[in-house]
């Protein structure tokens, strides 16, 4: 099976169906699911995961914010 890379945030919305592909990778990080966090992150292109980021700074709680940050960039 190939690998998803490169997916912009519409195309991840439709496939893993949810409104907000961001929202449901910052719970699917903090309900302890680092690895398919990781995978999901790097499905997204590279303006997603800019996006990805300013997301995390202003809607994701500050407690979990290094975390999610550290855990993209392993």
């Amino acid at each position: 099976m190939k690998t998803r890379r490169g997916k912009t945030v519409a195309q991840q919305c439709r496939y893993y169906a949810v409104d907000n592909i961001y929202e449901y990778m910052a719970s699917t990080y903090i309900n302890g699911n680092i690895t398919p966090f990781k995978e999901l992150y790097r499905e997204l292109n590279y303006d997603a995961r800019k996006d990805f980021v300013v997301y995390c700074f202003s809607e994701v709680h500050p407690q979990y914010v290094e975390e999610i940050i550290l855990a993209t960039i392993q």
